[in-house]
């Protein structure tokens, strides 16, 4: 495991690039075949990119946000797949980050990752609700659910799940916590079958009566009630999850400039200005989400996660617009699958499934602008 000292600098871009392009002979097998990368991961444990976020006093490579956001999107430029399953990682990672900034302890979580752990996300399809069902007995809880996606889980330690718990004395309640990928009743389910993301592995992952100690819940809160949490959740993870997204459509620009080099047609120019147009949005927009996070520094707020999820929103179409484009300024050639746009068109629209899809983004900001809890 690669580690530093404050005196070390990391070029992490060029270590992205260099770990991407090694990946790259094998992206359009994987898209076809569905089949997940364990190598990719372990090549991303063993140069320290999966620690790249961890602080240097834990050992960890001391990367700020927006570097994460740097070798996430030099990653989607080459490997669609295993850049965003990582970024489920690696958001994990920064909401741990984001406690550190505002003195909770995140050591315990910090020497996993430097020590090798992958985490795992399985929270996207539960918001605030959450799913499952949780039993409280002597020393913890009994837990059964299902849970998708979770992506990367063929390669995941440390499950970071919620689990609603009805029977709850005050009412329901959801239990944050995390569980082994091996403990005891946990078992994958390989249901990942899609139009794009293909090879991300983001399968279904089963409790069949898990246990899980007291000391594992890291947060027990009610089911009802907005949880002041999913404000830092959402401003640790939205800018990597695009960034991710924004290397695609990179490497979308990259290839149609490449492919329509040798043309001087009027409708050629006007159809790159306008992909140029779409890129250099999505840019920006995720630029800014990088520059409101402050280094994970930023206020724990209803606005300001209503603030992320606008612009995530907004990089979204951004991000799909410039991939339609470069199709568009190809032309035929792009539509077909021997042609690598054909993929990165497909694996782009994954981002509109990240929280918050596009129609509960502005049911969730109309709510925050006009003074009232984000759900209801």
């Amino acid at each position: 495991m690669t580690t530093t000292s404050p005196d070390i600098t990391i070029d992490w871009i060029t270590l992205a690039r260099q770990v991407g392009e090694s990946l790259s002979p094998e992206v359009a097998d994987r898209d076809r075949s569905g089949e997940f990368s364990r190598t990719a991961f372990e090549i991303l444990r063993v140069t320290g990119l999966s620690a790249a976020l961890v602080p240097t006093e834990f050992g960890g490579g001391g990367a700020t946000h927006r570097e994460m956001g740097a070798i996430l999107r030099e990653l989607g430029r080459h490997d669609p797949s295993t850049a965003v399953a990582f970024a489920m990682h690696t958001h994990l990672v920064a909401a741990q980050v984001w406690r550190h900034n505002h003195g909770i302890d995140a050591a315990p979580l910090f020497r996993k990752v430097v020590d090798g752990a992958i985490l795992i996300s399985t929270g996207a399809a539960d918001w605030v609700g959450s799913s499952g069902q949780a039993e409280k007995v002597d020393g913890g809880y009994r837990v059964h659910a299902r849970k998708a996606p979770a992506s990367g889980v063929e390669a995941g330690t440390v499950l970071v799940t919620s689990i609603r718990w009805d029977d709850a004395p005050d009412g329901p309640h959801v239990l944050h916590c995390a569980i082994p990928v091996h403990a005891p009743g946990v078992s994958i389910e390989t249901t990942w079958d899609t139009l794009g993301l293909r090879a991300s592995g983001s399968h279904t992952v089963i409790f069949d009566d898990v246990f899980v100690p007291d000391a594992a819940v890291s947060l027990l809160r009610r089911a009802d009630t907005w949880p002041p949490v999913l404000n830092v959740v959402m401003g640790a993870a939205m800018p990597l999850v695009m960034a991710a997204y924004l290397g695609i459509a990179d490497g979308a620009v990259d290839l149609a400039a490449a492919l329509v080099a040798d043309r001087t047609d009027a409708p050629t120019f006007q159809l790159a200005g306008e992909m140029v147009n779409a890129h250099t949005t999505a840019a920006d927009l995720i630029e800014a989400m990088f520059t409101g996070s402050d280094n994970l520094h930023f206020d724990n707020t209803d606005s300001y996660a209503s603030k992320t999820l606008s612009r995530k929103t907004a990089a979204a179409e951004a991000v799909i617009n410039t991939v339609r484009l470069a199709i568009e300024t190809v032309g035929g050639l792009g539509f077909s699958r021997t042609c690598e746009l054909e993929m990165r068109y497909r694996d782009v629209h994954g981002c509109l499934f990240h929280p918050l899809p596009r129609a509960k983004q502005t049911h969730f900001t109309g709510r925050v602008l006009l003074g009232h809890t984000p759900i209801g």
